[in-house]
């Protein structure tokens, strides 16, 4: 290791990170759904021959912490032996390092002279995967099984092609064959990008070389993590948050994090957390482990190269049966953008005191999520998955900005004339959410607010937002923010939505939600 130029080491850095923004950059040209074309909820990264990430593009935070463990367990029931060149592998079940069932994923093995030196890894959110209801979000649905269809590692392509009878099972059980398809062909096309550029770096740095720098950045990681938190002071810090439901009646389900810091080490111990709960609220442990990773990072105050290596000097601990590790039959749905979310409020929180400088208060930590799905003639299906920012949090020196997302989302809303082209739904509102925002020394960012009228004779709507019941909070004495409101207006009448919700709407009903402000930072000044 000591004889590897840095400077290379640094080239092949870039150019790994540079192989996964291509990645992304095919998925949001060839992909069919406008999920991926113009939200972007896909993610790309590049892994070495163990599966440790190593190279990523700047996609989202939660996906992207789940990748670091999805091909290491992928290699545990898909030998690396058994893989060809050409091959590529679709999957989505939770066991393998996943999250929920419509993050689907295809992973290609990238051979150089026959050596596997590195894995093409492609995550994409497709609009449905079967299940219960349309869009496959069921928020009242007692196990996976009534999620989505479960897809096992299965060849979906090689030197011959595309493996015909695999994919023709997957498209008959989801209800947008057309969407879905073109999403996976898109996928394995942005893998195939990713495989030439890394034969392009071994050709012109060498196979062993390449090998090395990738082993070389994770010490790099590992020695920068160490030092990150070697800084922050040696103690126990422990901290809460709440999801606005999913308890005994309804009631308030607890996150709950235990920080150990110990020289360069940390231990994030979330065993305190609720028990699995009876809805689509809980997550898979490698989510609740992306979003640790995502906060250490945060609380490092560096911009550090994420990869397997950052990872060393981190003990994550969940509790099985919790609702972070509720064993691989639950449903998970809305664990992926929400319960996640919560981890990450729960770790600043505990560390509110210790570096407030470097947190921002309570913002729009969820999806936002409206799916609207529409029936058509033929029997098929039109998916529409929205999702909706709001107010950001104040951080010690500056206000909150308005609209925007924050976190382990990095997602775009779809622009109203691309929904109005493609679906039976007309946008009548788009605005900011005018005073949102705590009040603090610095206030909060303001929400958005927009609102979707039904054109179809019918649509079936899915709700899944966070932060309706429990505000985003204010830091160091500063206030919350106002909280999400979804309502519907139907013949005049106006009623509120659930946070968490499946329901039929009918031709001329108005959907609006109302995106949630952020949190003040520090003690509002005194009224004059």
């Amino acid at each position: 290791m000591s004889t590897l130029d840095p400077f290379v080491v640094e080239v092949i850095r870039h150019g790994l990170s540079a192989a996964a923004e291509e990645m992304s950059l095919v998925m949001t040209r060839s992909a069919r759904s406008p999920l991926l074309r113009e939200a972007g909820d896909l993610s790309s990264a590049i892994m070495d021959a163990a599966g440790g990430l190593v190279g990523q593009g700047r996609d989202i935070p939660i996906h992207l912490g789940a990748m670091c463990y999805t091909v290491p367990e992928l290699l545990k029931v898909y030998p690396a032996a058994t893989m060809r060149e050409g091959d590529a592998i679709v999957y989505n079940v939770g066991a393998l390092g996943g999250n929920h069932l419509n993050d689907v994923k295809v992973a290609r093995p990238v051979f150089v002279d026959g050596r596997l030196v590195a894995f093409a890894l492609s995550l994409a959110h497709w609009p449905d995967v079967g299940g219960t209801w349309p869009g496959s979000y069921l928020a009242n649905a007692v196990d996976t099984f009534q999620e989505a269809i479960r897809i096992p590692p299965l060849l979906i392509a090689n030197t011959d092609g595309v493996n015909r009878p695999v994919l023709d099972f997957i498209l008959a059980n989801v209800r947008d064959p057309v969407s879905c398809e073109g999403d996976l062909l898109a996928q394995l096309a942005a893998t195939s990008a990713a495989e030439r550029r890394i034969r392009e770096m071994c050709a012109q740095h060498g196979t062993d070389t390449c090998i090395a720098a990738m082993a070389r950045l994770h010490d790099l990681s590992e020695a920068e993590m160490r030092a990150a938190i070697a800084d922050l002071p040696d103690g126990t810090y422990e901290g809460d948050d709440f999801l606005d439901d999913g308890g005994p009646d309804g009631a308030p389900s607890r996150i709950h994090v235990r920080i150990e810091i110990r020289g360069d080490e940390a231990t994030f111990d979330l065993s305190g957390s609720a028990d699995r709960v009876a809805t689509f609220c809980n997550t898979t442990p490698f989510i609740a482990r992306s979003a640790v990773v995502y906060a250490a990072r945060i609380l490092s105050g560096r911009d550090m190269q994420q990869n397997a290596g950052a990872l060393r000097p981190l003990t994550i601990i969940t509790r099985p049966g919790s609702i972070l590790e509720p064993g691989w039959k639950a449903a998970v749905a809305a664990g992926n953008h929400e319960t996640s979310m919560r981890v990450v409020d729960a770790v600043f929180r505990a560390m509110e005191n210790v570096i407030p400088e470097r947190l921002s208060a309570g913002g729009p930590a969820t999806s936002g999520l409206l799916a609207f799905a529409e029936p058509l003639p033929d029997e098929s299906w039109r998916m529409l998955y929205e999702v909706h920012g709001g107010g950001e949090g104040a951080r010690h020196d500056r206000d909150g900005a308005p609209a925007t997302r924050v976190h382990l989302a990095n997602t775009s809303n779809t622009p109203a004339e691309v929904i109005e082209a493609n679906y039976a739904i007309r946008v009548e509102r788009q605005s900011i959410r005018r005073g949102a925002g705590g009040k603090g020394r610095h206030a909060g960012g303001d929400g958005i607010v927009r609102s979707y009228r039904v054109l179809a004779p019918s649509m079936w709507l899915t709700t899944c937002v966070e932060r309706t019941k429990i505000p985003p909070y204010g830091l160091q004495g500063g206030e919350a923010g106002a909280p999400y409101v979804i309502t519907l207006e139907r013949d005049g009448v106006v009623s509120a939505l659930p946070g968490k919700a499946n329901l039929l709407l009918e031709a001329g009903d108005l959907v609006t939600i109302e995106g949630c402000g952020g949190g003040g930072f520090g003690a509002p000044p005194p009224s004059s």
